[in-house]
């Protein structure tokens, strides 16, 4: 992924200080993840994070790109836990560990509407 303004800190109030964002770097590595086990899924199942553990190590700078990986440890049930990687061109930036958990998504739904009607 190329580090792009969209993707970067703005806060430090200078453009040669913008660096792609914690957020964004959590958001690519939890996508990287499930699309690792989507194939392995059955028809109607997908996957929910449910934990993030991640040291963001270095910064990475507008017009960077960067790689992100994530490699299964150990499943358990319907539970998943990756190592997470990623590394921009010079480095590595980050590492961690992150859970998914396998959901039937049509019961999904139904919880999330049971939810939001307060049931």
């Amino acid at each position: 992924m190329l580090v792009t303004t969209e993707l970067a800190i703005d806060h430090l109030g200078r453009e040669d200080a913008r660096v792609l964002a914690t957020p964004h770097l959590v958001w690519q590595l939890e996508l990287t993840a499930r699309e690792a086990i989507l194939p392995f899924l059955d028809e109607g199942e997908d996957s929910v994070g449910t934990e993030v553990n991640l040291r963001h190590l270095a910064a990475t700078p507008l017009g960077m790109s960067v790689v992100f990986r994530a490699r299964v440890e150990e499943v358990s049930g319907r539970r998943v836990k990756f190592i997470v990687e990623a590394e921009d061109e010079r480095e590595l930036v980050a590492s961690g560990t992150h859970e998914r958990f396998v959901v039937q998504v049509a019961k999904f739904i139904t919880r999330l509407a049971a939810k939001r009607a307060g049931q």
